[in-house]
This record gives structure tokens, sequence and C-alpha cells, in this order.
């Protein structure tokens, strides 16, 4: 394009003002420029079958068999089928012009390289390249006659230009007469200037389709709306000078999200999720009429030849006489499909050409038939398939939506075809190296009840599309999204100056986040309905206390539900960074931060069913089930670290990518930890201790290798802060002072070791009372977020250990103060459920803390809080 494509939102009237548009020389030349594609594909066809006799005589330079023809043909239908893929997806990405324009060149180069075949296996190569130059025009060609032709002329033109191959394959049959005469040439030069024929067509029609221009609903999509408008505003005014009228007002206008490009994944779930019965009905269609017109087109010469008796040398007078008959079916019904309407006229073809076609397998079973009954037969076949098949290329292109048309087209002609198209050639070539009527009449009967199937899918799920604009018989993705966008915008809001963002994932975040609030809300209520009935139960009310423990109970199921919804719009928050992210370590670090939301997602719905269940067993099941899904999270996000570490090691050197690869290797260990824990707790809500012990086991092993390969990050890191140390100061004073500051640590990490083993012990004496199962809290093991990336603080046990002293010393600073006012001190809004009344709670039992009332703590008499570890460095 001239320009740069600018995508954003766009409301636009171009297709209602091309839908308005009267019949015109530009018209015309469209039907010239594009429409001579199938003379192409009719002139290919024809010639093979035309000079298919000729080729397997003696003499004829190449050496092939019947069976040969056959394999040509499937041959050239699957290039047809892989040409339709590829160039249909380019067609939607790059525009309709510049993709008809390199087909035609494929095809061109192609073809007279046929020309020149010494041997069968040269001849399949160049006959496989020409059907992928044929198989791109389809796509872009119908896509680009659909969008550029008025809607209430779109069947019939679609209908006649389809037809159009058999005008190609008269002037094949035609030609091949003169050609395929041995008196004026030699038997080994006819056909290969018959090929080459078709490749000076070729050039001629790349100088008409140099005129033709790009679609304008393709450049409006691709965010090239300015040239779009100035195309069209150029199309009205030649249109207005041609035929001297005043063109009347557009009708409605759209609205799109423009965007560059689909992918091909994207056309079959629109095809198969959104239009389910629209995809059935294309294949049906697209085997129907590929499986019995390539079949008899391809082999028409050989059954004339191997049945019949027929001469080489008048094959192709019997096929122009069929290409007639097959040309007058579209050019007499096509304009039935605008005015009887697509469903009844396409139900109508399929099955009369199915009807017909049994009558030609009975009358061949029984030999009743001569060359010329055969022929008329035949004949008035096609006059009705040619029709029906013209509408499958026309219902395709209609019944999809508008950024995927020159695929959708491409995806069910390369099924269909690939399905009826090669299986049909293949078959009759085998059928016909019988030379037994009877046993040909079999491929017959196959091709009528393929056919009939056609027909009945068109009854069942045809579209009603005649007359109405593309956009009204699918409405376009971007049109979809557009809508989408606006439902989301809240009434009366001016657009901003920046675009927002409207992804599929932003959205959802979005709403994950507002029903997060409007839980936390609902709490909130629930919270408030408990202090009324503390109140109410404080001056004797007996029923308040039952009710106050309901509300409590509601009142953390909705607190859980807004922290699930919160982790789930995080999970879509995540996936944006992963699409934004400039290289593919930060890309696959979000999508594990990702996965590890949704796993924390998953553990709170755990939580709230346990806390709900109706018996202790199931409430034990959810709860082992929650933890499984807390390991799971934490699994990713030491996976996710781990991505980042060795991409961080991939861009440093010496000492640095060392330790950058040491943190990897220890993310690793954890991941696998916490991986193994989960599958013990899985085990555990399975009731199978074996297991459980199994995989604590192994968890146990992970860890001693993590906490091992932290240790040996810890050494690099010292030797790397020793080495810069000296290096900046060269005294050995300060390397004393190092070594005695961590003499320091070590000492503050083995008294915080000796709190963590009395509390381990002591909670092993509560277990062993049977108290445990009614304390608040955690279980064994919990998670906050921001214990990542520290190395062995994963630990709960240490996690425990820094959380109480916190406590503590907040108290010691700030006095006694309320247990809401301690808990924003210390930030436990962070660390998750329960944990700031677990933490709380030890510190009590330790003497860390002392309670004075019911909600309100003080620092114990004359107590200095233990000193920090120094972990938090």
């Amino acid at each position: 394009m001239a320009e740069d494509a600018r995508l954003g939102t766009l409301t636009t009237q171009i297709p209602a003002r091309m839908d308005r548009l009267p019949w015109s020389r530009f018209h015309w030349m469209i039907v010239v420029g594009l429409g001579t594609v199938w003379i192409l594909d009719g002139l290919e066809v024809t010639i093979v079958g035309s000079v298919a006799a000729r080729l397997t005589e003696e003499g004829a330079g190449v050496g092939m068999t019947a069976a040969d023809i056959g394999y040509a043909a499937a041959i050239y239908v699957a290039g047809a089928c892989l040409g339709a893929l590829f160039f249909g997806q380019l067609t939607d990405r790059f525009g309709r012009k510049k993709l008809f324009i390199l087909t035609l060149v494929v095809y061109v180069v192609a073809t007279v390289a046929t020309a020149f075949a010494f041997a069968p296996w040269y001849f399949f190569i160049c006959r496989f390249v020409t059907g992928m130059g044929i198989g791109g025009e389809y796509a872009a060609i119908n896509s680009a006659i659909d969008e550029l032709i008025p809607a209430r002329a779109r069947g019939r033109v679609d209908i006649i230009i389809n037809g159009s191959y058999w005008l190609g394959a008269a002037a094949g049959a035609l030609s091949a007469v003169v050609l395929l005469n041995t008196d004026l040439l030699p038997i080994d030069l006819g056909w290969r200037l018959a090929f080459g024929a078709g490749g000076v067509l070729g050039l001629v029609i790349m100088f008409v389709r140099r005129h033709v221009p790009e679609s304008p609903r393709w450049m409006f999509i691709h965010g090239h709306e300015e040239e779009a408008e100035r195309l069209v505003d150029g199309i009205e005014r030649r249109v207005r000078e041609e035929t001297g009228q005043e063109l009347e007002e557009p009708g409605e206008s759209i609205t799109v999200r423009q965007r560059k490009a689909i992918p091909f994944r994207q056309i079959a779930e629109v095809a198969f999720k959104r239009y389910p019965k629209r995809a059935i009905l294309g294949f049906a269609l697209f085997v129907g009429q590929a499986f019995l017109y390539n079949a008899v087109t391809f082999d028409l010469g050989t059954i004339l030849s191997g049945v019949f008796d027929v001469a080489s040398g008048t094959v192709p007078y019997f096929f122009a006489m069929f290409a007639l008959g097959n040309f007058l079916g579209p050019l007499l019904l096509g304009r039935l499909f605008d005015t009887v309407g697509r469903v009844p006229m396409i139900t109508g073809t399929y099955f009369a050409a199915s009807a017909l076609t049994i009558l030609l397998g009975v009358l061949l079973v029984t030999g009743s038939l001569t060359t010329w009954t055969f022929m008329a037969l035949i004949g008035v076949t096609f006059f009705f398939a040619s029709a029906g098949a013209s509408s499958a290329y026309l219902t395709v292109s209609e019944i999809f939506p508008m950024e995927t048309r020159a695929l959708a087209i491409a995806f069910f002609y390369a099924i269909g075809t690939a399905t009826g198209g090669i299986t049909g050639p293949l078959l009759f070539g085998r059928l016909i190296e019988t030379g037994e009527g009877s046993i040909v009449a079999y491929g017959f009967f196959l091709g009528a009840a393929i056919m009939a199937l056609g027909g009945l899918a068109e009854l069942f799920f045809g579209v009603k599309a005649e007359q109405a604009s593309l956009e009204n018989i699918a409405k376009p993705l971007t049109a979809h999204e557009a809508e989408e966008e606006a439902a989301l915008e809240p009434a009366g809001a001016e657009p901003a100056g920046a675009e927002p963002d409207v992804r599929p994932e932003r959205r959802a975040a979005l709403e994950a986040r507002r029903h997060a609030e409007e839980h936390r809300a609902h709490a909130a209520e629930h919270r408030a309905v408990i202090h009324e009935f503390a109140t109410r139960a404080d001056a004797g009310d007996e029923d308040a206390a039952e009710r106050r423990r309901v509300e409590e109970v509601l009142a953390q199921t909705a607190e859980w539900e807004a922290e699930r919804l919160t982790e789930e719009a995080a999970a879509h928050e995540e996936r944006i960074a992963a699409e934004d992210a400039g290289t593919e370590g930060e890309r696959r670090s979000a999508l594990e931060r990702a996965t590890a939301a949704e796993e924390r997602a998953g553990a709170l719905r755990q939580q709230v069913e346990s806390l709900t269940a109706a018996n202790q067993r199931d409430a034990e099941t959810h709860a082992a089930l929650a933890e499984a899904a807390a390991e799971r999270a934490r699994a990713r996000e030491q996976r996710a670290m781990a991505a980042e570490a060795t991409a961080r090691a991939a861009e440093l050197e010496g000492v640095e990518a060392e330790i950058a690869r040491g943190q990897a290797e220890t993310f690793g260990e954890w991941e696998k930890m916490h991986a193994e824990l989960a599958l013990a707790h899985v085990a555990r809500a399975e009731r199978d201790a074996g297991r459980v012990e199994r995989h604590e086991r192994q968890a146990d092993v992970h860890r001693m290798r993590a906490e091992s390969a932290a240790d040996r990050v810890e050494a690099a890191q010292h030797r790397s802060a020793a080495a810069s140390l000296a290096a900046e100061s060269g005294t050995a004073e300060q390397v004393r002072r190092e070594r005695e500051a961590a003499a320091e640590r070590r000492r503050a990490a083995r008294e915080r070791d000796e709190r963590i083993r009395e509390r381990v012990l002591r909670r092993q004496r509560e277990r062993r009372a049977g108290w445990r199962r009614l304390l608040p809290g955690p279980g064994e093991t919990f998670y906050a977020p921001w214990m990542l990336g520290m190395g062995r603080t994963t630990d709960s046990d240490i996690a425990m250990d820094r959380e109480v002293n916190a406590i503590a010393q907040a108290l010691n600073e700030h006095g006694p103060t309320s247990r809401q006012h301690l808990a924003e001190l210390v930030g436990a809004r962070y660390w998750g459920p329960g944990r700031f009344r677990a933490a709380l709670r030890e510190a009590v039992h330790e003497g860390l803390a002392q309670p004075q009332a019911r909600n309100r703590f003080a620092p114990p008499p004359k107590h200095t809080a233990p000193e920090s570890d120094g972990s938090d460095r």
C-alpha cells in the first residue's frame, strides 16, 4: 500500500456504497479481468482430457499409461488444494490484487514448463505447480469478485463466471483438433503446443488484470481506510460518468475493529464453532461437485477411447460438445439463483445431476449406450451439474466473514477437493483400464450418491443469501469485536486520546476484577452483619451466636471468591504481558506466571469447597486438593524464575553468568519439589498413603538438591562480592569486617533455626494432643508471593518465623495497638488468607505479644524483640 496501515475502530459505508452501484463498464472489467481464471482452469483440464489418449500413444515423447493420466489429474488437484491453502492465507494477509497477479505468474511459468515434458515424473511436477497457481487463483479471485460486484447481481455473475470454465474447456478442445492432427504436426509436438497456448493466454489476461483495483473492503479492514475511500470515490465518479445518472444514497454503515491478519487456526474455529452447519454445507457441496467433475472431466477422453473406441483425433470434438452443455447451465440458470433463491436452485441442480448420473450408470451396465447417446446424456447431466458446481464456490465465498473469505474458500476447496477431486480421477482411471462400460458405471453410481448428499446438505443447512449484503449474511469478525468493545465502555464515555486495549484477555481481566470487587462488597456486608450479631449475642440473644457463625462462613467464602477472581484476572494480564514480551524468555516467564495464577485460583476454589463441604471427609479432600493446586502454583512460579535466570545467564558473562545459571538450577529443583508435593497432596486426597510417602520422599530429595544449589549460588555471590570489595579497597580490615558480619549472620541464622525447632516440636506435641485440626491458619506448608526468589526462604517455618518477628517488632515500636492496626503495620494483607492470624497466635504463645482485649495486643513487659536474622537482606 502507499501508506502505512493504522489499526483502530472504524465506522464506514464502503460496503453499502459498493453494493448500490449500477452495472457499468467497471464491472465488466472485473468480470473480464478476474473471471478469466476459470477459462484458464478449463483450458488446463480440457487440454489434459483431450490429449490424454495422445500422451499414452507410442512416440508421444512422454511414455504415459491410462493410469498415469489419472495420477496426473490427482496430482494437479493436490497442487490446487495446497496452492489454495497457501495463497489463500496470503490473500487475506497481503491483499487480493497482489495475489491474483502472483498466482497468474505461477500458472504461466508452470504451464509453459509442461510443454517441455519428457517423462512422467517431470509431467507430474509441472502439473502440481500449475495446480498450485490455479488453486491460489480460486482463493484470490472468488473473494475479490464477491467484494467488488453489487449484491443484487452477485449470484448470477458468480455462477456465470465460474461457468466460464467451460469456455476454456471448449477452446482447449477445439484447439486440440488442430494441434493433435498428425497430418499437420508430429505426434510429439502438437500436445506441447496445446500447453504453450495456455501460457500465452495467461500473459494476455495478466495485461487486463493490471487495471483491476484492490478490494476496498479488504483495504479498510486492514487499516487503509483513507486509500479505500479514495478508491471508492474514483469508482463512483467513473460510474456516474458512464451511466449519466446520480447514485442513490448508500445504506447502513458498519463499525469494525481493524486487524492485520487472521491465523489459519481461527478460520477453522470460526467455521466449526461459530458456523458449524455452514461448515458441513461447504464441505458437502465441494466434495459432491469435485468427485464427479474431476473424475469425468479428466477422464472423458480415456472413457471415449477405452469404452467406446473413439479415435484420439476426434475426442476433442466430443469435448467441445460436452463443454457447451456445461456452459449453458450457468448461463441460462444463473439469474434464477438471484430470483428464485439460493436454496431451491442449489438443491435442485444437485438432485437433478444425481438422478441423471444414476440413469447414465444404469445404461452403461445394460450396454444400451452408443457414443452419441452417451454424449447427449452426459451433456444434459452436466447442464445441471455445472450450475450446481459453480454455486459451491458462490456459497462458500458468501457465508463466512469478510476477513476470512479468501482462506475460507481455500479451506473448503482444499478439503472438499482433496476428498473428492483426487479420489475421483484415481478411481475412474482404474475402472477405465478394464475397458468395460459396466465396470465404469460403478464410478458414476458413486458420484451420483455424493452429489445427492450435497443436495441434502443444501436443503437442510442452506443460507438465504440472494441479493443480500455480504456483511448481513456473515457479520465480519472485526464488527463483532467492535460491538464487544462498545458494550464494555460506560454509557456516555468520551473516547480517550490513547486507544484502549480491547483484546479479549484485557476484557476478561476487567470482568474478573469487577466481579471480585462485587464479592468483596458482599464480604463487607456479611462482616457488618457479624458485628450486629456479636452485639446481640452479648445482650443474651442465643440465636445470634449461631447466625454469626453462618455469616462468618459467608464472609470468608466471599473473600476467597474475590481472591480467586483476582488471580484469574492476574492470569489474563500475564497473558497480555506474554503477547507484548520483547524476548522469548520474557514470554515464557509470563505464560508460566499466568498458569501459576490459574492454579492459585483453583486452590481458592477448593478452599471454598472445603469450607462448604457436607461432611468432614469431603472437607479434607477439598483441603488436600487446595494444597495440591497451591503447590502447583509455586512450581509454576519457580519455573518462571528459572526461565528468567536462564535468559539472564545468556546475556551475562563470567561469574555473573555462573550465578544466573546456578539460580536457574536452584529454581528448577524448587519447582520439582513443589510438583512432588502437589502429587503428594493429590494422593492424600485419594487416601493413598503409599503414594503420599513416595512423593514426599522425592520432594525431600529435590529440597536437598535445591538447598545445595542455593548454597553454591550463595558461595559464588560471596566470592564475587569479596573480589569486588578487595579490588575496590585492597584492605584486610574490610575483609575482616565482612567475615565478622558473615559470622553474625550465621549466629542469627542459628538462633532462628533454634526458634523454628522449638516451634516445630511444640506443633508436633499439639498434633499428638489432637488440637491441630482446630487451629486457625494454613497447613504445614503455605505460600506468599514476596517469598519468591529467596532460595530457601520458601520454607514455611522460616516464613512463619519472619512474620512472628515482624509482629513483635511492630508492637515494640508502636506499643499497644488494635489487631487491625497491627495487621496494617506488618503488611499482613500481602500474606494471604489466614496467615496473619496464625502468626499472631504464635507470637502470643511464645510471649512476644500480650493480648489486652479481644482485638487489642501489646508488647510483653520489659521484652525486646529478637534480632532479625538478616535474611531480608
